[in-house]
């Protein structure tokens, strides 16, 4: 009898599961909420209260993206390459004027990868001396550019191209 009546206690009690929700914290999810912005800032306003249109716009907004951006489309399905894809945790939400940092806060808890994404750091060439940078750096700096360097082999050949084309650039904001 006693042993029916824990039973029968042991029936009520339900696990209770704590989930804690926190904000983003300043930084976290840059390239998220950058991307998500960003996008958002080119959507017509006959586009921003259709999901399905939205979906269509970031795939058409997703064949430009690269470096960060694009590993972003890529987790979202934005790709053709895309493994898979969850636009529609971004397309409702932003069709209900969701800010980016919400919706970035969604999507984390669909794909946590999504928020390990950071861009890199930007290079100040005004103030760095090019001898001193890797080469990986120097191609990203040409990369960045849309530039190539046909030929070049040593870090001495990275360097003279990118001299050659900084006046080119150098008043360009991005870097």
């Amino acid at each position: 009898m006693v042993t029916k009546r824990l039973e029968t206690c042991t029936n009520h009690v339900k696990p209770t599961v704590l989930q804690i929700t926190l904000a983003l914290k300043e930084g976290e999810c840059e390239v998220c909420v950058k991307t998500v912005e960003k996008f958002a800032a080119t959507l017509s306003d006959n586009v921003k209260n259709d999901p399905k249109k939205i979906e269509a716009e970031f795939k058409k907004f997703c064949k430009g993206s690269k470096n960060k951006e694009n590993r972003f489309c890529y987790y979202l399905g934005g790709l053709e390459e895309s493994a898979t894809g969850i636009l529609g945790e971004l397309s409702k939400p932003l069709s209900w004027s969701m800010p980016a940092d919400k919706i970035c806060e969604k999507l984390r808890k669909k794909d946590a990868q999504i928020c390990d994404l950071r861009f890199d750091k930007q290079i100040d060439l005004n103030n760095v001396d090019l001898k001193k940078l890797k080469v990986r750096d120097l191609k990203k700096i040409l990369n960045d550019w849309d530039e190539v360097c046909d030929g070049c082999i040593e870090k001495t050949d990275f360097i003279k191209r990118i001299e050659e084309l900084k006046p080119k650039y150098m008043g360009r904001s991005d870097l």
